[in-house]
């Protein structure tokens, strides 16, 4: 009796077998398509899917640190592809990656057969758990490959080169990944320079400066987290200075250019309309105070050289960035699995976006040529922050019953518990949806129970 187990995923992708394939074919896919809530390091790759090429993974089975080389052996493009386990966490590993047309669309189908080890006991303790981790996973790359390659059809451009800076974060590093998987050519804007060509150290000199002679867009996302340590006088002012200095020095730089990018989105942050408890808040509010908003405002207005010089400028204003690799989720998880529930009286309003409606929105409005200004960067959906709490606890499988009291979240935070925390901004993505933009997630449960591993695919068999 064969003690080969078989999962099957199949998804309809907007797009022609060509560009599906193309899509799994270019550099950075493999990460792409890693689940956030996975602890996955790739080692080695070969940046192929060629036959015989192979990619090293770092991975860990219950705490365990366990290496995954896999190789590819079958490559037959734009109709499949295929890799096999050569060791790692599984006895017998293969998986069948095929593109089928169906009409204008491709009919994406992945087949893994599998054998877990330890025979008899590991089947007995392990089938369960690797069924339920198959399809969470295979959840998550239908979906992201669907929404990344729709995104593609909406926006059917020219490939273009793209400056990012703060091309290493949370937002930067996942917009390099899909920039890259939709064709275009990625330049990281960095400090110092480097012996990397691709590399522009743009604060450095005019000799790099000039590196941006070919670049089409800039995407300027660099400065000091605001949530890395308590707000002493010398960090608040790291923080306006690593971002109103840093961004006037730039746009100084592109605005002097012979041949000047044709559009530039700038950071921002939905901090910039203050505490303004119930109001809904779209881009022609007014701005509000606290120190937030008054770097908010200077850093938007530090973009003007590169408005009077006729760049494109777009200030992306982020509301709160939901992805359990980092920002509000990743602080939020661990006390929501002991019961935690709402920041002081939880009736605060938390304008929410998921990361990949981020990378998909500066896309978005780098490719369209009338949006310019100040954009609100959130879900449709704004929630209050115990509703936010009650969601979280609700995906997780747990209760959200112990409130973090105000006093206690200012006695540990100071000032940044009352402006990040506690301060309340319902803010609505006027300009966003107006122009067009389709969101992937307006539902926060929907959102978490992707970047989670909540989700199933319907069409799992």
């Amino acid at each position: 009796m064969s003690r080969l187990q078989q999962y099957v995923a199949s998804s309809s992708l907007p797009v022609s077998v060509e560009d599906a394939f193309a899509y799994h074919d270019r550099p950075g896919a493999l990460q792409r398509l890693i689940p956030p809530w996975e602890s996955v390091e790739i080692e080695h790759s070969d940046g192929s899917l060629r036959e015989g090429s192979r990619v090293v993974m770092k991975t860990k089975v219950f705490g365990v640190p366990v290496r995954w080389v896999a190789e590819h052996t079958d490559y037959d493009p734009p109709h499949l592809f295929c890799d096999t386990q050569l060791s790692g966490p599984f006895a017998v590993w293969n998986h069948r990656h095929e593109f089928k047309a169906s009409g204008r669309y491709c009919q994406l189908n992945d087949r893994i057969d599998y054998e877990i080890p330890l025979g008899g006991v590991g089947r007995l303790f392990g089938a369960g758990m690797v069924r339920s981790t198959l399809e969470s996973m295979f959840a998550f790359r239908h979906r992201i490959t669907r929404d990344d390659l729709t995104l593609m059809a909406d926006h059917p451009i020219r490939p273009m080169v793209v400056a990012i800076s703060g091309s290493s974060g949370l937002v930067g590093s996942h917009l390099e990944s899909l920039l890259t998987l939709l064709g275009h050519d990625v330049r990281p804007i960095v400090r110092s320079s480097s012996s990397e060509p691709r590399e522009i150290a743009a604060w450095e000199s005019e000799t790099e400066t000039e590196k941006f002679a070919d670049v089409d867009a800039v995407v300027h996302l660099a400065g000091k987290s605001i949530a890395d340590s308590r707000w002493t006088e010398s960090v608040k002012q790291e923080i306006r200075d690593s971002r109103v200095i840093k961004t006037r020095q730039l746009c100084e730089s592109l605005a002097k250019l012979t041949k000047k990018p044709g559009v530039l989105v700038c950071a921002s942050a939905t901090g910039i309309y203050g505490n303004r408890g119930d109001e809904e808040l779209d881009e022609s509010s007014s701005t509000g105070d606290g120190f937030l908003a008054g770097v908010a405002r200077e850093w938007e207005e530090a973009c003007r050289p590169a408005v009077e010089a006729g760049i494109r400028v777009v200030h992306a204003r982020f509301g709160i960035v939901i992805s359990p690799q980092g920002g509000a989720l990743q602080k939020m998880l661990l006390p929501a699995k002991f019961a935690g529930g709402a920041l002081g009286s939880g009736k605060q309003w938390w304008s929410w976006i998921a990361l990949d409606d981020v990378i998909g929105a500066i896309y978005h409005a780098m490719t369209n040529d009338g949006l310019s200004g100040p954009v609100n960067f959130v879900s449709p959906q704004p929630l209050t922050n115990g509703d936010f709490a009650r969601t979280l606890a609700s995906v997780i499988g747990r209760l959200a019953i112990f409130p973090a009291p105000a006093a206690a979240l200012r006695l540990a935070l100071g000032e940044m518990a009352d402006e990040m925390l506690l301060a309340s901004a319902r803010v609505i993505p006027r300009r966003l949806k107006q122009s067009g933009y389709r969101f992937r997630f307006v539902e926060l449960e929907d959102c978490l129970r992707y970047s989670l591993g909540k989700a199933r695919l319907e069409s799992a068999e």
